[in-house]
């Protein structure tokens, strides 16, 4: 047997040998354990940086990013510093080692650079922006552009065969897995060489051989440069898919690039110390003008019959006066009996006057009779066929319905052949431009001097109210107010529910922010998003009180002179 003589072949071979064998035997059998642990472990994470080198540098008028695109191209983004508005008219030009150039402006606001001096490597570009022709005049920025990387002059061919094959193993597990039965057969070819070798009394042969077959073995191991010297074509350089994306850096601010600020159209303002009123809030619905407005009832009652032109549908305009539906009267049988009876007493006296207008005429004309006789007996007949005429059209004669007001149908509730009873609303009349509100108001808000009011409904703009009068009966610690919108937007709706803010005469001072700019913390604190770089932003906790339907007072959390978002702070606060 071949293993058996292995000891005996080691034993009688010269040490140097038995120590080169030992070694080559561990080198082959290590870079599968290191291979393993190198699979198992995983790089960490990379923070959220720009991708790009840029320059960003603002004024009290103007802010400027400016992104390396390529080597030889700058990509120049200029914005106001009031509004964070773009400047796509404005004339930029660049001062790059005291030569200068000119931006060229971009259909989509941007400006553009290119300049072959921009390609240098190795030291960073000091560059002035000069604005010219912009809406907030002239202005000069300076700021240094990073500079590019120069190229390693240590690449060589310099390669670290055994960190080649550690890396390499980890990426083919299947090569992992069969790696046992390989080495096994290199150790089996090279134990069964000394074995022989053993059995005919040649040590030294024999530890030769295993070393070197185990020497050969290397050489089919894959091989990559040493780090920091790969030189594989198929990857990718660094930085060649850099992409500028939002991004929550790692102390909690966000970094917002320029494209996506546009993109989003994010818009800020200065805090400034202003006088503001105090305000209170009430919840009101919206009620007709009493002046500008009615409803359209029956007296009588009736079934409902079809005018000319139709009932009227939802929406439709109407003139004052205009028929609206007519309303014929039902009768009960016992008045159908009784008008029976009144109109056969009323014929029979008609034919009786009748007779009696006859006998008076022939007695006038023989000279027996008088002229009076005959007048009074015709003024009799006369008043009993009006009788008779007026009972028959009390009977018959249908109830028209009209219009009480100009204005649109608000409501209608008249169907053809309904039976509807006496002082049943049928249809509503409301003028769009006569509105009001009516307010629930507190006892103690109702003592205070209020100095105007706006109401809005949710997702609407604010609508500016005028004071009409309050109620003086108190149902349930409240009272009515009444306001008239000055301006009702379209769309508003009888009894649809409003928001109401009254202000207070009494003024305070602070500073004042519209409601947009407020948002909700993950952890639902309210916060101001703050533009402290022209592309960094971060969020600051505030506390607020109402002024009205738009606007907020901010009581801590903010200084004048701060920039903060009042347009899009929802969409800041979403970016991760």
């Amino acid at each position: 047997m071949p293993f058996p003589s292995l000891p005996r072949a080691l034993a009688r071979a010269p040490a140097s040998l038995r120590v080169i064998s030992g070694a080559t035997l561990l080198a082959i059998l290590i870079p599968g354990p290191l291979a393993l642990a190198d699979a198992e472990h995983e790089a960490p994470p990379a923070l959220a940086v720009p991708a790009r080198p840029r320059v960003a540098v603002h004024s009290d008028r103007y802010e400027i990013v400016a992104v390396r695109e390529a080597p030889d191209r700058l990509r120049l983004w200029l914005d106001r510093i009031e509004g964070n508005v773009p400047v796509g008219d404005a004339r930029l030009e660049l001062v790059l080692e005291e030569e200068a150039f000119s931006a060229l402006p971009e259909a989509d606001g941007t400006y553009l650079l290119d300049s072959p001096r921009l390609a240098r490597t190795g030291r960073p570009f000091d560059l002035v922006f000069s604005v010219t022709g912009g809406p907030e005049g002239d202005d000069l920025l300076a700021g240094t552009l990073p500079a590019l990387p120069a190229p390693d002059p240590h690449a060589g061919p310099f390669e670290d065969r055994w960190h080649a094959a550690r890396e390499w193993l980890a990426h083919q597990p299947w090569l992992v897995a069969g790696g046992g039965a390989l080495l096994g057969l290199a150790a089996g070819l090279g134990l069964a060489g000394l074995g022989l070798a053993g059995r005919r009394r040649r040590p030294r042969r024999a530890a030769l051989a295993a070393t070197l077959v185990l020497l050969a073995l290397l050489p089919t191991l894959p091989a990559r440069a040493g780090e920091g010297h790969d030189h594989d074509e198929a990857a990718p350089p660094a930085g060649s898919a850099a992409v500028d994306a939002p991004a929550r850096l790692p102390d909690g601010r966000v970094f917002l690039p320029k494209v996506s600020q546009r993109l989003l159209e994010v818009r800020t303002m200065t805090l400034r110390d202003a006088a503001a009123s105090r305000t209170v809030t009430m919840v009101g619905r919206i009620v007709a003008d009493p002046n500008r407005g009615g409803v359209a009832q029956s007296l009588a009652g009736g079934r409902i019959a079809l005018p000319e032109a139709g009932l009227p549908r939802l929406g439709q305009a109407v003139r004052r006066g205009e028929v609206l539906a007519v309303v014929e009267p039902a009768i009960p049988v016992a008045d159908q009996t009784t008008i029976a009876e009144r109109s056969g007493d009323l014929g029979q006296q008609i034919a009786t006057a009748e007779a009696r207008l006859a006998r008076a005429r022939n007695l006038a004309a023989s000279g027996a009779g008088t002229r009076v006789s005959v007048i009074d007996t015709e003024i009799e007949l006369e008043g009993l066929r009006r009788r008779r005429a007026l009972l028959a059209q009390n009977r018959v004669a249908p109830e028209v319905i009209r219009a009480p007001a100009d204005g649109v149908v608000a409501s209608a509730r008249a169907v053809a052949g309904q039976v509807v009873a006496a002082q049943d609303v049928l249809f509503q009349i409301v003028d769009p431009a006569g509105l009001w509100v009516e307010a629930l108001v507190f006892v103690g808000d109702a003592a205070m001097d209020l100095r105007g009011a706006t109401a809005s409904v949710r997702g609407s703009p604010p609508m500016r109210l005028a004071l009409q009068g309050f109620g003086r009966a108190v149902q349930q610690g409240a009272t009515l107010a009444q306001f008239r919108v000055v301006e009702p937007m379209a769309g508003l709706s009888l009894g649809q529910p409003v928001t109401v803010v009254a202000e207070v005469a009494e003024p305070i001072r602070g500073l004042v922010l519209p409601r947009a700019a407020v948002v909700r913390a993950p952890n639902g604190e309210q916060v101001v998003w703050r533009h402290l770089k022209p592309e960094i932003f971060a969020a600051a906790p505030v506390r607020i009180e109402p002024l009205d339907a738009a606007r907020v007072l901010v009581a801590a959390g903010l200084a004048a002179g701060e920039r903060v978002v009042v347009q899009g702070a929802g969409l800041v606060n979403q970016v991760r």
